[in-house]
């Protein structure tokens, strides 16, 4: 009995699970009738509906729940989605071709190139070598990397050539885990290629004279497609399967950069770990094995692109938002490998002002959010609640506020923030979307709104580790010029200060963080800057007009032996150079502040931090000041001669000229001066002002844009006055400002 029972269970694992499904709806009685049992359950549960007296149960609320069924569910969509593609593979690589290109690599870290024209020798034997194992190579752990170092002294006709190449299996190389770097590598350089292509500064090689070494390189001097053709090839070929490689490891990181290309984006350092361009697990691997890449200059910064990519990127983002339904684009928003690519998207579709209308991708994301902004749906409520205390979907949604139109950030601060804020400020993850939300408001109404919901907690945000959100508000404040007062009165609350005297300390309270009633007890020598307390103090000092009178005055009171000492410190060094080089604070109020100080220029010269405090003001100085400064600065040229900085500043205010001949460097400094008054009347003041205003920050530790704006006009600024520039002659400073 015990065997036959063993048999059976064995045959039903094997496949007799159909046989029984099938003898389960017939069975036979004691006498032998066949009965149709799905008949007689039908009968009982009548039976038992009567007995019940008619019990009906309630319908279930489907609008209250986070699952819901899809009508409009494939089973053939299913299955696509399911589809696998395996990774290329082409064997393993001859070890006599690894050691050649291991021997490569020694050379490129010896740079044994004297020439050009040896490192470009080099180059073409290198491809000689590997000519018909190319794609083989690129599947190789340390040969795709050494081959990555090689195409960054390659030639735009070798990138072409290897670009072609990798299009014959682009999809099983684009998921394959280092064949994926290489193309990532080759897409990035193919964009610096594109703009000598444009300029018409590419060509093929020249076919040489001897025809021996005609024959020689025959093979790799070919007619090739452009790199125009060969993105725009690549393109289309990875748009087909576009919603697969956004959920591959390896391949998400391929089409963040081949959007970057298309779109002409600044495209951020690979060997930076911020950077999205490579995991950081990959940065790290490249640069123990052979220290960080070259990141090309044209790079850093936006590049024209042809019309064609324009079509292409709009196509692509139409193409990839049909094919993904609702459901599959909000899984990405919480993919920790799909999410930055969806975030891209997100960027360029709102950069072609396609994302405010109905079944953008953006509206997908919000479920509905982007066509009805006031309508009630408790389960996008609920989905967008998770998203915002998940370590993924707050990124997500700190890209969603950052495009997102006045309407629909107002409805997501309504819908999620509005009376939780305290609660979302003190999350992990979901503080750095309070942050996004506050430095995106839109308008000075929505501002306003945040201020005096936010202001009774000031307190707790910032003796609490949440200072950022504070940040947040007060630069808004800065960006949309409004709110000022709300601010300061708000830190008064928060601080402790009440009465004026209290308030004369408002300084130190934001410099070291702490309320009034805790600095008092405090030795002072002993107390430590807080870097986002002297980040509020520096937004603040940018507010316009009498606003930022409460720091000043609270500036002007303090012990100016205190004072000094901040000059010597890397965050309290930057609340004076704030103050020098802030648009909103006059020129009279700048010299009361250096005359604080006395005259003790040689010791600010001599220190490491001061010394970027005295360049800041000698920039503004007038000539009579720069004059007083240089005979202080004579008393002490033995000691600034032997301090670092102090030799260069001795050098930059030119004090050996002043001693040979007076004034001829009083000549030059009104020289200077009369250029000075002439560029600012030409700008205009106002506009300065503008231009100076500091961007929002996005998050912690993130930067838009325009945060590049006013430090290039500076230096336009500078070059075109002559300033003397400290910056090259002072220590580079390590300050990392961010939360």
């Amino acid at each position: 009995m015990g065997t036959d029972v063993k048999r059976k269970t064995r045959r039903g694992k094997r496949g007799g699970e159909s046989k029984r499904q099938q003898n389960s709806a017939i069975t036979k009685t004691s006498d032998g009738v066949d009965v149709d049992m799905e008949e007689t359950q039908k009968e009982d549960t009548g039976i038992k509906a009567a007995t019940d007296e008619g019990y009906i149960a309630p319908p279930m609320d489907t609008g209250d729940s986070l699952f819901f069924i899809d009508t409009n569910a494939n089973p053939q969509d299913i299955e696509e989605s399911m589809e696998k593609i395996s990774p290329a593979s082409y064997g393993l690589v001859n070890p006599d071709l690894q050691n050649y290109l291991k021997g490569c690599e020694e050379m490129l870290d010896d740079s044994r190139f004297e020439t050009a024209e040896d490192r470009e020798i080099f180059v073409n034997n290198v491809f000689s070598e590997i000519k018909n194992y190319e794609l083989q190579l690129t599947t190789d752990k340390e040969c795709s990397r050494i081959l990555e170092r090689v195409f960054f002294i390659s030639s735009d006709y070798q990138i072409r050539r290897f670009l072609s190449l990798m299009r014959e299996d682009l999809i099983r190389l684009a998921v394959h885990r280092f064949s994926s770097h290489v193309l990532q590598t080759l897409l990035l350089l193919s964009a610096v290629s594109l703009e000598r292509e444009m300029r018409g500064e590419t060509k093929d090689f020249e076919m040489a004279d001897d025809e021996d070494e005609q024959k020689e390189h025959q093979a790799i001097r070919t007619a090739l497609p452009t790199i125009e053709e060969l993105i725009l090839e690549l393109t289309k070929s990875l748009t087909e399967k576009w919603s697969y490689l956004m959920a591959n490891e390896f391949a998400a990181h391929v089409l963040h950069v081949l959007m970057l290309v298309l779109s002409g984006r600044v495209i951020e350092d690979q060997n930076s770990r911020s950077s999205s361009v490579r995991s950081k697990r990959s940065t790290k691997y490249v640069e123990n094995k052979s220290g960080a890449q070259d990141h090309h200059p044209s790079l850093a910064k936006e590049r024209e692109t042809p019309d064609s990519f324009g079509a292409a990127l709009k196509k692509l983002l139409k193409t990839t938002n049909g094919a993904m339904s609702d459901i599959v684009v909000r899984s990405f928003a919480t993919n920790v490998v799909g999410s930055p690519v969806l975030q891209l998207m997100l960027e360029l579709e709102a950069e072609r002002r396609k994302s405010d209308a109905a079944g953008s991708l953006l509206d997908k994301c919000l479920m509905g959010l982007v066509a009805d902004p006031k309508g009630q749906n408790p389960r996008r409520d609920n989905a967008l609640r998770m998203l915002i205390e998940d370590i993924v979907g707050s990124h997500f949604l700190q890209t969603v506020v950052k495009v997102a139109s006045p309407k629909v950030l107002q409805a997501v601060y309504e819908s999620q923030i509005h009376g939780r804020v305290k609660a979302l400020a003190f999350h992990p993850s979901a503080n750095f979307v309070v942050q996004s939300v506050f430095s995106n408001a839109k308008n000075e109404r929505q501002l306003k709104a945040m201020i005096e919901e936010t202001a009774p907690i000031f307190g707790d945000l910032l003796f609490n580790s949440r200072p950022g959100v504070v940040r947040a508000l007060v630069d808004s404040s800065i960006r949309l010029d409004a709110g000022h007062i709300e601010i300061i009165n708000a830190l008064y609350g928060g601080l402790g200060a009440k009465s004026p005297e209290e308030r004369r300390e408002l300084i130190n309270l934001l410099a070291f963080l702490m309320p009034y009633q805790r600095f008092v007890k405090s030795d002072y020598n002993r107390l430590a800057f807080n870097i986002q307390g002297s980040l509020i103090i520096q937004a603040i000092l940018q507010f316009p007009g009498t606003t930022n009178e409460p720091v000043l005055e609270s500036f002007f009171s303090q012990n100016p032996q205190n004072i000094f000492t901040w000059c010597q410190d890397p965050s309290g060094s930057r609340i004076i150079e704030a103050l020098f080089t802030s648009p909103s604070v006059s020129l009279a109020t700048k010299k009361k502040a250096m005359e604080h100080f006395g005259s003790r220029y040689a010791e600010l010269a001599m220190d490491k931090y001061g010394s970027h405090i005295f360049e800041k003001y000698w920039a503004i100085a007038e000539v009579d000041s720069k004059e007083a400064i240089v005979q202080e600065l004579i008393k002490s040229e033995t000691k600034l001669q032997d301090s670092y900085s102090g030799r260069f500043v001795l050098r930059n205010c030119r004090v050996d000229q002043y001693k040979r001949r007076a004034s001829e460097w009083r000549e030059r400094e009104r020289g200077l001066e009369r250029k000075k008054q002439m560029f600012q009347d030409i700008l205009g003041n106002k506009a300065v002002a503008a231009n100076a205003k500091p961007a929002p920050a996005l998050s912690g530790h993130q930067k838009s844009a325009n945060d590049v704006k006013p430090d290039s006009l500076k230096k336009k600024q500078a070059k075109k006055v002559s300033y003397p520039d400290f910056s090259l002659c002072c220590r580079q400073r390590v300050r990392k400002l961010t939360f």
